[in-house]
């Protein structure tokens, strides 16, 4: 709710009831509410939180996980001095509920565990700040992504996914940037100079009024300096990156690109084009997702403009993932580049992708699906592949599987990153198919017995 236009101090307070306006009638007796009165309740938390809450489910579910990884890390032991570790169970469970409802901020995660109660529920009694919660999430990419892996391969060991055929999509996330953030090559470097002199008066202030701010605010301040120092630098890395490459492209062109640009908030960041034709600040987000069952199988992040070279390196994602190349990969046409097609039938994998201008080959009187001069083998074999009614059937199973999973995302906010950086946004996107593989594989168990039975 909106602030309103009054305090709850200026509301007029309620009065005694008067008596009925009736001849020979008394004051009505009333159960009048006391809002300030004091009461005790003897119940726990298990017992005011609602049987079929998915605060339950999603604790459930993260129990039966294997999170050694986390567990490793802990220097803490019985027997031994220091202080206890907050259970990575708790922590995992919350990033996932917080998932399920649309919350990407720590903080905003830090407010409910203390305001509600689901969060309440799976907190326990244990406290969590923001930092906590926050540095679990970015700091344990190698561990989310084993936590991936591990949820899919047991589903493979049970039969339930076996990535006969895997569709991939991409999708645009907004970046946590701004336009005006990004800066040409020449004003990066004035901008990387200020930065460094910055840090350099923050050291030679703290020499010599060292009363003049605590530890903890000079810290802050110095730390802050330097990691937009490296922010910069790094964007200054990227920009000259960006200029070779465009020159590389504008070699025989009479019009030149743009001159490149670079973020100083996210130097990652790329102004890519969106679903609605606008250009902004963004990642790439790719995932392939098993068609027999909707389970995310691969995750990735890139800055890529488009997706025509994505297909390969999903493909050498999976089979280190779970040493397993798929049968099939079903792909819209922003990756059916000749290129990636023919790495990918290379490894014995069928691609089923719309040809680029089939209607208006026909319109032409020419037959789209024929082999053309510049095709390979395997390139022919997959725009005649395409011609075929079967192949156009099983390339419908892509929308309904890869869109899908994009469409979850999206209704539990995935909008925009609230992490900088394209290690980090790849985590953030790893958790939200961990999210859905732990929420949606009860259904695939369930279709499973329903199928045998």
């Amino acid at each position: 709710m909106t602030d309103l236009p009054f305090r709850s101090d200026d509301l007029p307070k309620p009065t005694p009831v008067q008596a009925a306006k009736v001849p020979g009638r008394g004051v009505p007796r009333l159960r009048v509410p006391h809002r300030d009165q004091v009461e005790y309740s003897w119940t726990s938390l298990d017992e005011r939180l609602d049987p079929d809450s998915e605060a339950r489910m999603v604790w459930a579910m993260v129990c039966r996980l294997d999170l050694d990884a986390w567990l490793a890390d802990i220097k803490a032991v019985v027997g031994h001095v220091g202080r206890d570790a907050t259970d990575p169970r708790l922590l995992v469970a919350l990033w996932v509920f917080a998932t399920l409802r649309g919350v990407g901020s720590a903080r905003e995660l830090e407010r409910l565990c203390k305001d509600h109660l689901a969060y309440q529920w799976l907190c326990g009694g244990v406290s969590v700040n923001y930092h906590t919660l926050a540095d679990f999430r970015s700091q344990g990419g190698e561990k989310w992504d084993a936590l991936l892996t591990q949820i899919v391969a047991t589903l493979m060991a049970e039969g339930l996914v076996t990535m006969d055929r895997v569709a991939q999509d991409g999708m645009r996330v907004r970046a946590d940037a701004g336009r005006s953030s990004f800066r040409t090559g020449g004003r990066l470097e004035e901008l990387l100079q200020t930065a460094e002199d910055q840090v350099e008066t923050l050291k030679c202030l703290a020499e010599t009024d060292s009363e003049e701010l605590t530890n903890q605010q000079r810290a802050a301040r110095e730390r802050a300096a330097r990691e937009r120092q490296e922010r910069v630098a790094e964007a200054v890395r990227q920009c000259e990156e960006l200029r070779r490459k465009k020159g590389e492209r504008d070699k025989g062109r009479k019009e030149k690109t743009s001159e490149a640009r670079a973020s100083t908030t996210d130097p990652d960041a790329r102004n890519i084009k969106f679903s609605d034709g606008g250009y902004r600040p963004g990642f790439n987000v790719q995932f392939a997702t098993d068609t027999a069952t909707g389970i995310v199988v691969g995750v990735d992040v890139t800055n890529a403009g488009t997706d025509s070279e994505e297909m390969p390196p999903m493909l050498d994602q999976l089979e280190a993932r779970y040493e397993v190349v798929p049968g099939e990969m079903l792909v819209d046409g922003g990756f059916a580049s000749l290129d990636a097609i023919d790495a990918t039938e290379r490894r014995e994998c069928k691609v089923y992708a719309p040809v680029k201008d089939a209607q208006k080959q026909r319109q032409a009187g020419k037959d789209p699906y024929v082999r053309k001069p510049h095709d390979t083998a395997h390139t022919a074999a997959w725009r005649e592949r395409m011609g075929q009614e079967m192949s156009q059937t099983i390339y419908k199973l892509r929308a309904q599987t890869a869109e899908w999973v994009n469409a979850v995302c999206r209704n539990r906010g995935f909008w925009q990153m609230p992490v900088r950086g394209t290690v980090k946004c790849r985590i953030l996107a790893t958790l939200y198919a961990v999210t859905h593989n732990l929420t949606h594989q009860g259904n695939v168990r369930a279709a499973a017995i329903g199928a045998k039975g």
